[in-house]
């Protein structure tokens, strides 16, 4: 009987010593009462902050000027824009040679539009040339300033005339793009050549 009032008393020591340790935590960490707020979630306007603020991918050193345009506009997207302003660009020297001034209003500025509708009513345009091939060689200038957004690009474009590769030229353009910051469209109005 003596080896089990041992066990017993050991029991007893045991429990006297874990009663202890947990006193002396509850002591220095406190006890939970009542709602805490989760630290771990992000407060409400920090989640908001972070959704406005799109992540910059990362672009080419002939890129680097729409970091600007990232920091400012949700949701933009670099090559989605140059890629429609290759196709732009196409557009509009096609439609100035070929004397559509129908198409050339709905894709650029008045300015613009009147110099390109002089040039096609003084006969400068010309009718034989097309596209040979088109690169964008880089941004020149982006920015957003008084909600418009404006992003300039360098392309260089070769033309042709009668599919004659030998009267290939060589041209390097600088055009300015614009759209309204707020514009869910996805039409960007030629502003500068």
């Amino acid at each position: 009987m003596i080896y089990g009032d041992l066990q017993f008393f050991d029991i007893l020591i045991f429990a006297a010593i874990a009663g202890f340790i947990i006193y002396r935590l509850r002591s220095v960490l406190g006890k939970r009462t009542g709602f805490q707020k989760n630290i771990s979630e992000p407060k409400p306007q920090e989640t908001k902050k972070q959704e406005d603020v799109q992540k910059i991918p990362s672009l080419m050193d002939n890129e680097t000027k729409l970091e600007a345009v990232y920091k400012k506009v949700n949701n933009f997207n670099h090559r989605e824009f140059l890629d429609g302003a290759k196709k732009a660009f196409e557009i509009i020297i096609s439609s100035f040679n070929n004397g559509d001034k129908k198409t050339l209003k709905n894709l650029v500025s008045k300015d613009v539009y009147s110099a390109f509708e002089k040039a096609i009513d003084e006969k400068t345009n010309n009718p034989e040339s097309q596209f040979y091939s088109l690169i964008v060689e880089g941004i020149a200038d982006a920015k957003v300033e008084n909600d418009t957004i404006s992003i300039s690009v360098n392309f260089i474009s070769e033309q042709m005339l009668n599919n004659d590769e030998a009267s290939i030229v060589k041209n390097k353009d600088t055009w300015t793009f614009e759209k309204p910051l707020n514009s869910s469209s996805p039409i960007w109005i030629l502003t500068q050549t």
